[in-house]
C-alpha cells in the first residue's frame, strides 16, 4: 500500500509488486545517463498494461508507477491518454477512434504530438499547417515540442491548421516526412526523452484523421476526452510522486537521530512531527478529487461547461499539492537529500515539471473566474 490513501493495486491491476519494484530500481539510472525507459516499456507492455481500461482504474495505477518511477509513468501517460480518449468517445456511441483501441490492444504506442512552442491556446489553435490532399488525407508541416515517447512511438497524435479549421490525426512512424531532435537534457523527468518533433509535410492518411474542428474552444467530445484523460492522468502521476515523497520522508524522520534531543530519532521531534502530518494532511486531499472525477468520467456523467473548471482545478491542485509535499520531504529529510544520489533529489526534479503541463496556473485561474464571473468585457 502506497501512502495516504492511494491504492497499491485495484483486482485488474497489471502492476504486481515484483514489476514495480524492478521498474524502480531502474528509474535512478535512466535518470542520470538521460535515457529512455526501453526495459520498463517492454515489462508494461508485457504486462498488459498499454491496454484500454476505465479511467479510474488507470489513474489508481498511474498513481502506483509514479511512486516507483515519476518519468516511467509520464511517458506511458501519452499512450493512456489517447485510448482514454478513445473510450470516452465509444462509450458515447462514437466508434471513430475504436481503431486506437484495436491497436492499443495489439501493441501499439501512442504520443502526443500537439505541444508547440508559443502556443499558448494549445488545443485551440495550431502554429502547424494541414494541407488538404486529393484522398482526403492531410500533409502537416511545423514544429512539436515536449514528444513523449519519441524514440518508442508507433502512433502519434498530431494536429494543425487549415484556414479555420484544426486537423486532428495520427501518423503512423514509419511514414516520411519527419524527423525527432535528439535534444531532451532537461532538469526532470529525463527518462521521458520527450524530444522535439519536426513535421515536414508529414501524411496522415484519410481513415486516420480524427476531427476537423473550427479553430477556438470547442465542446466536441473529442476534446473533452483529451482533457479529461490528460488533466486527470497528469495529476494522478504529481499525487504518486507525493505519495513516494512522504514514505521517504517518514524514513528519514526515523531513521535521523537528534543530538539536541539526546540521540532521540526526528520522529520524536515535534515540530517533524508537524511537517510530516502537514504533508500527509495536504496529500490526502487528492484522492477524492482525482477519484471521484475519474468514476464521473467513467460513468458519463454531465458537469456541462463546469467540466473544465473541475479538470483544470484538479490539475492545479494535484502538481501544486506535490511541490509542497516533496518540498516538505526535504526539509524533513535533511541535508543528505540534496545529493544528486539521494531518491528525494530526483523527486525534487521530477516534481518541478508539473509547472509547465497544461493548464497552467494562468489559464487555470482564468477559467474559474470566467466560470463564476462570466467573460472579460
Amino acid at each position: 500500500m502506497t501512502s495516504h490513501g492511494a491504492p497499491s493495486t485495484n483486482a485488474a491491476s497489471p502492476l504486481a509488486p515484483d514489476l514495480v519494484e524492478r521498474i524502480r530500481s531502474r528509474a535512478a539510472g535512466y535518470d542520470r545517463e538521460n535515457a529512455f525507459f526501453w526495459e520498463d516499456l517492454d515489462e508494461l507492455r508485457a504486462a498488459g498494461y498499454l491496454r484500454p481500461r476505465s479511467l479510474l482504474a488507470t489513474a489508481r495505477d498511474q498513481r502506483l508507477l509514479a511512486a516507483h518511477a515519476p518519468a516511467t509513468a509520464l511517458g506511458i501517460n501519452m499512450h493512456l491518454v489517447w485510448t482514454g480518449v478513445a473510450r470516452v468517445l465509444a462509450e458515447r456511441g462514437d466508434p471513430s477512434l475504436d481503431w486506437v483501441l484495436a491497436d492499443a490492444r495489439a501493441g501499439e504506442l501512442f504520443a502526443f504530438g500537439n505541444s508547440e512552442a508559443g502556443n499558448d491556446l494549445v488545443l485551440f489553435d495550431s502554429a502547424t499547417l494541414a494541407e488538404p490532399r486529393p484522398d482526403g488525407g492531410y500533409a502537416f508541416t511545423g514544429t512539436k515540442i515536449f514528444t513523449s515517447l519519441s524514440p518508442a512511438w508507433t502512433r502519434l497524435g498530431v494536429f494543425g491548421r487549415n484556414g479555420d479549421r484544426l486537423v486532428h490525426g495520427f501518423l503512423i512512424r514509419e511514414t516520411p516526412g519527419w524527423r525527432s531532435l535528439d535534444d531532451w537534457d532537461t532538469l526532470g523527468q529525463r527518462a521521458t526523452q520527450s524530444h522535439t518533433t519536426v513535421l515536414e509535410g508529414a501524411i496522415v492518411t484519410p481513415e486516420r484523421i480524427a476531427r476537423i474542428l473550427p479553430a477556438g474552444p470547442s465542446a466536441d467530445p473529442f476534446i473533452f476526452g483529451i482533457f479529461a484523460n490528460f488533466l486527470l492522468l497528469i495529476s494522478s502521476v504529481y499525487a504518486g510522486i507525493a505519495d513516494r515523497a512522504v514514505e521517504l520522508a517518514v524514513e528519514a524522520a526515523s531513521r535521523r537521530t537528534s543530538r539536541k534531543n539526546d540521540g532521540r530519532p526526528y520522529s520524536q521531534d515535534p515540530d517533524i512531527r508537524w511537517r510530516v502530518a502537514d504533508a500527509a494532511l495536504a496529500l490526502d486531499a487528492l484522492a477524492p478529487q482525482i477519484e471521484s472525477l475519474a468514476a464521473d468520467v467513467d460513468g458519463l456523467a454531465d458537469h456541462g461547461a463546469d467540466w473544465f473548471r473541475l479538470l483544470t482545478g484538479v490539475k492545479h491542485r494535484s502538481t501544486e499539492t506535490a511541490r509542497y509535499v516533496v518540498d516538505q520531504a526535504m526539509r524533513i529529510a535533511g541535508g543528505g537529500a540534496y545529493r544528486n544520489g539521494a531518491e528525494l533529489s530526483r523527486l525534487q526534479r521530477d516534481v518541478l515539471a508539473g509547472i509547465y503541463h497544461p493548464s497552467d496556473t494562468e489559464s487555470v485561474h482564468s477559467t474559474v473566474a470566467t466560470s463564476l464571473l462570466g467573460t472579460l468585457d
